[in-house]
């Protein structure tokens, strides 16, 4: 009998080359995606790109922004079909990790009071409401506003 191994993440660096597959990850998770241009623009300013690859398939990746000593995650997406299993976890760990290491304080990120689940995420890992930006995402239906939250970091563990 032989076992079937579930296959292992990696947590790699991303550039140019992965920018369909963010595309597609984003354009199937986000009522209004980032377009291709973000992405390319936040990769030729040198923001912190990382995806999470099971094999080949890239399942969620994250972008984050450092200035002086703060970050900002800008974005961070995990693929609908690899939602649920930790994985945003796994990217926001790391995110954190990366901005720590590259002498950040805290990171900031901002999140839709409706996203119930990005908001018990950043809660477990810590991240506490310091403002709201009004009518930040637009929509169908006129704009929502945007949570403003924070972690302070220290000795952020991998």
């Amino acid at each position: 009998m032989s076992a079937v191994l579930a296959p292992r993440f990696e947590l790699v660096p991303l550039g140019h080359g992965d920018l369909d597959e963010m595309l597609a990850i984003e354009n199937q998770v986000h009522r209004l995606p980032w377009t291709r241009g973000n992405f390319v623009d936040s990769i030729a300013a040198g923001y912190s790109v990382w995806g999470c690859r099971f094999g080949e398939e890239l399942s969620g990746y994250f972008v984050l922004m450092l200035v002086i000593d703060e970050a900002h995650l800008l974005n961070i997406s995990v693929a609908e079909k690899r939602q649920r299993m930790g994985l945003g976890g796994h990217l926001l760990r790391h995110a954190m990790q990366v901005a720590h290491n590259s002498g950040a304080s805290s990171v900031l990120l901002e999140v839709r009071p409706s996203n119930v689940a990005a908001l018990g995420l950043y809660a477990r890992f810590g991240f506490r409401p310091i403002g709201l930006r009004r009518a930040y995402y637009p929509g169908a239906q006129g704009a929502e506003d945007a949570l403003v939250l924070r972690h302070a970091l220290a000795g952020v563990e991998q």
